[in-house]
């Protein structure tokens, strides 16, 4: 089916999700100098503690590691809470411009994933 559309319209559809994919990519490198804030407000939870000073000397991929994963501790906090790797008064006193800042990068891979599910599904038909 997509094979039928104008060829600039299979452009934007086939590349979008790999240009979205690569703005979030750079964002979390942004967001990578913020790291020391974070790690800060996090300061009494178990994962940073153990895990955050190892990543956050391991270059650019650490650096990706680390926010990402404190993305996701910050915005999903309740399951992270039950397991014991972030404590809730971190979360409850965690800088709202951060999380603010955390919630854009995970909503900008998200739409690069159904995005690029989208596509896959447009190729098979």
């Amino acid at each position: 089916m997509i094979s039928n559309w104008p060829v600039w319209s299979v452009i934007i559809v086939d590349g979008g999700p790999i240009l979205l994919a690569m703005i979030a990519i750079a964002y979390s490198l942004y967001l990578g100098r913020h790291l020391d804030a974070m790690m800060e407000a996090l300061k009494n939870s178990r994962y940073i503690c153990i895990w955050g000073p190892a990543l956050r000397n391991q270059g650019w991929f650490g650096c990706i590691a680390l926010v990402s994963k404190i993305a996701g501790m910050v915005v999903w906090s309740t399951a992270y809470i039950r397991i014991g790797d972030v404590d809730p008064v971190d979360i409850k006193n965690f800088p709202p411009h951060l999380r603010w800042m955390l919630t854009i990068n995970l909503l900008l891979i998200f739409v690069s994933l159904i995005w690029m599910a989208i596509d896959v599904a447009l190729m098979r038909i």
